[in-house]
């Protein structure tokens, strides 16, 4: 819960402040921003589980982030940027969607 918090105030401050990106960092923030919501759901979900270790929250949200990035500037280095992004946000998509199917189970009990 403490995580849904975080991202809700980080949002706001976001949207208050208004920080600029760099240019060249234009690309990645999309896929981190994913990646980060990909491990906030795992959270959530591994909280309602009773499984929940900040360690791994921590380890697990800067891990995807990194991950996403790299696979991201590989692609960008290779000329496949598009796809390898593509690919990236369909596989953390698919992983959203079933923490967040979890998280309904539980919340609903259905």
């Amino acid at each position: 819960m403490i995580a849904a918090i975080a991202l809700a105030i980080g949002v706001l401050v976001g949207l208050i402040l208004r920080p600029t990106v760099p240019t060249w960092l234009e690309p990645y923030l999309p896929i981190a921003v994913v990646a980060a919501l990909d491990a906030v759901f795992g959270g959530i979900r591994a909280r309602l589980d009773g499984i929940f270790d900040a360690k791994v929250f921590v380890v697990s949200f800067v891990s995807n982030v990194v991950v996403a990035a790299l696979i991201v500037f590989l692609g960008d280095k290779l000329g496949v940027g598009g796809q390898l992004s593509t690919a990236v946000v369909v596989v953390l998509g698919i992983r959203i969607f079933s923490n967040a199917a979890a998280i309904r189970r539980h919340v609903f009990r259905a």
